[in-house]
């Protein structure tokens, strides 16, 4: 009999608060740790395997990429870039792409976009509005955009340049912002992740992009979590039918291969100039065929069309099974990012899924995310369901 394998990892920074488990291998949405064990992957990465574990297409052409070239520089011109970007502003409607390998990367360069507009405006000190329950990144700069006070604590002094509002109240953003000559930007996630699956109205989107475009501000959207098809469009922004100046991506944009990006229009197109900006890993040949392959396999199996569907019918079958529960506040999202909210903190919920075989995480303390592979079935939701519908009732009744 094979000995249990514990997991630990004592020489690795203690910086996660981890489950006590190890994965291994994976397959479609089920992955199984050191030990054997299965699990139903609920969590996907954080919504980084959009397609999964093994997809039978993309393994071979990662393998194809890596046996010709991983990474050069970008001392060279990348065609894999210039294929993908041009994906990518298509599907965006927008002008270029900035490549880097993470979200906060992308989103770091997005405010460096916004300040440099400014500053090429005649702004000396330029301010970006962004948003109560935020999250953007845990560097200083991405750290000072993101709400969440736990997230900034203990690193001050933080960057001064922002200014915090309300989601989804255009008169609070409109006295925050009057007469202020410095507002360069409005920065925001169409689906707050971090925060606790908090969407933006569809006419709130609206009302801030007509906003900035009567005062020349940037309007900038983090679609590092709920873009790539997540919510069934490319982009959840898309619902409410407007257009970024400048839009971040990155978590499922490679489908587990690190890949972000900055999308530009219009005017912030133009901003950055050689010398502005760099990434060493950014835009390499490996990420670069990752993000194509990615597009073009969500394209050819109906993706965003089964994330919309699937999604749908998770929500509708969490609703059905938990909605009316005492200590069950909300359920919410759209497509296959989906947040139940709870009337008390629930983080332990997150071992004890896992001990009943089904990742998934708790964000904003008191918020179960499920951000699951885009090939998630209806079979696989029903799974998702049946699986936590006993958990949530055992952890409320306690």
């Amino acid at each position: 009999m094979t000995a249990f394998v514990e997991a630990a990892s004592p020489h690795v920074m203690n910086t996660y608060g981890r489950v006590p488990i190890a994965l291994e291998r994976g397959q479609g949405v089920r992955v199984w740790d050191v030990n054997g064990k299965q699990y139903l992957d609920g969590l996907g990465g954080i919504a980084v395997n959009t397609l999964g574990h093994n997809h039978p297409k993309l393994v071979p052409a990662l393998q194809d990429q890596i046996a010709k070239l991983i990474h050069t520089s970008n001392y060279y011109h990348v065609p894999g870039q210039e294929k993908l970007a041009q994906l990518l502003t298509e599907r965006a409607h927008m002008t270029n792409v900035f490549f880097c390998s993470t979200g906060l990367e992308a989103n770091e360069a997005a405010i460096k976009i916004a300040r440099k507009y400014g500053v090429d405006k005649g702004i000396e000190k330029p301010v970006i509005v962004v948003y109560d329950h935020a999250f953007h990144g845990r560097s200083i700069a991405t750290m000072t955009a993101t709400g969440n006070p736990k997230v900034r604590n203990g690193f001050g002094p933080l960057l001064e340049g922002f200014l915090r509002v309300a989601p989804n109240d255009i008169e609070a953003l409109q006295e925050a912002t009057e007469g202020n000559p410095n507002i360069v930007a409005v920065m925001m996630e169409p689906i707050q992740g971090e925060g606790g699956l908090h969407p933006m109205r569809a006419d709130y989107l609206q009302q801030v992009r007509a906003l900035c475009d009567a005062n020349g501000w940037l309007l900038m959207l983090d679609e590092v979590q709920a873009g790539m098809g997540r919510t069934g469009k490319w982009f959840a922004h898309q619902w409410a039918g407007i257009v970024p100046d400048v839009m971040s991506l990155a978590k499922g944009l490679g489908s587990g291969v690190p890949v972000g990006a900055v999308l530009a229009h219009g005017a912030a197109a133009q901003v950055l100039k050689p010398g502005n900006h760099g990434s060493t890993f950014g835009g390499n040949p490996l990420a670069m065929r990752a993000g194509v392959e990615t597009i073009r396999i969500m394209e050819e199996d109906g993706l965003l069309q089964n994330a919309a569907d699937v999604g749908a019918h998770l929500k509708a079958e969490l609703q059905r099974a938990l909605g009316e529960t005492a200590g069950v506040n909300e359920v919410r999202g759209q497509g296959l990012i989906i947040g139940m909210e709870l009337d008390r903190p629930c983080g332990v919920l997150i071992d004890r899924a896992a001990e009943a075989g089904l990742l998934l995480s708790v964000t904003a303390e008191r918020v179960i995310r499920l951000v699951p592979a885009l090939t998630l079935t209806r079979a696989e939701a029903d799974e998702i369901v049946a699986l936590l519908t006993p958990l949530v009732q055992t952890f409320l009744s306690e």
